[in-house]
């Protein structure tokens, strides 16, 4: 229907913008909605696809700002992360592992304000564990995002090499992703055209988020990192209090 087709291209242009100006974020927007109106074994594959386009373009456009020290080691201890987050998704009781993750998530971004400046990490070497994180959460649930942005906001990154770092950590973990879902035969044809009907408007809301993101001042950056960290926790909690809303159909 026209109407489905419309609302899937909004999401993807809403999420695209929010990814592509702040760096994460799209998680908690593209999949929970797309899930009212697809089933999730069609939107994630598609929101996949629009990741890879997004990190792509960002890559092509800034790699001069890509922190490459910090990509490779999020992305090697990401690695090493996922088989626990699959074993949490099968074994785990998923209200309860998302309720930690959300208050330990928007918790943070509260607490940083006041005391992250003191706690500012000078190099890569916590990566790993950060990266650790978001394999875990990314083999959970498919929020890679609140690990790395909690990652880059205590790096100080500014806003230009906090957003291409982490679509350098995006592109190869989403590729990876979607060989998982070719793999498991879930790339398909409906998963294609939803995604060739809103690459259009997924190139514009690059292009704007970009724009965006060289408009906003490093400290003013920090704070709407914080804000996004606090609404993905607060995301995490909703959806371990209302699993049959986010579960889809």
């Amino acid at each position: 229907m026209a109407w489905t087709t419309a609302f899937i291209i909004a999401v993807f242009f809403v999420a695209t913008l929010i990814r592509s100006a702040l760096g994460f974020g799209e998680a908690l927007v593209a999949v929970p909605l797309l899930a009212f109106v697809l089933p999730v074994t069609v939107a994630a594959p598609a929101a996949v696809l629009v990741s890879i386009t997004i990190a792509a373009v960002v890559v092509a456009q800034d790699w001069r700002h890509v922190h490459v020290g910090g990509v490779w080691r999020l992305v090697v201890s990401t690695l090493f992360g996922i088989p626990l987050g699959l074993w949490l998704l099968r074994a785990a009781p998923e209200p309860i592992v998302k309720s930690l993750l959300g208050v330990i998530v928007a918790g943070f971004a509260i607490w940083s304000p006041r005391h992250g400046r003191s706690h500012a990490l000078g190099d890569d070497r916590w990566a790993w564990p950060f990266g650790f994180g978001a394999g875990v959460l990314g083999g959970a649930y498919g929020m890679n995002g609140p690990p790395l942005a909690i990652y880059g906001a205590m790096r100080r990154w500014p806003p230009a090499q906090f957003r291409a770092t982490l679509q350098g950590y995006f592109l190869p973990a989403s590729l990876a992703g979607l060989a998982g879902y070719w793999a498991a035969g879930l790339w398909t044809r409906s998963v294609t055209t939803y995604f060739l009907e809103s690459l259009p408007a997924v190139l514009v809301a690059i292009a704007l988020g970009r724009a965006v993101n060289r408009r906003i001042e490093s400290g003013r950056f920090l704070a709407v990192v914080q804000w996004g960290l606090i609404l993905s926790g607060l995301g995490l909690l909703l959806q371990a209090a209302f699993p049959s809303v986010f579960a889809g159909g």
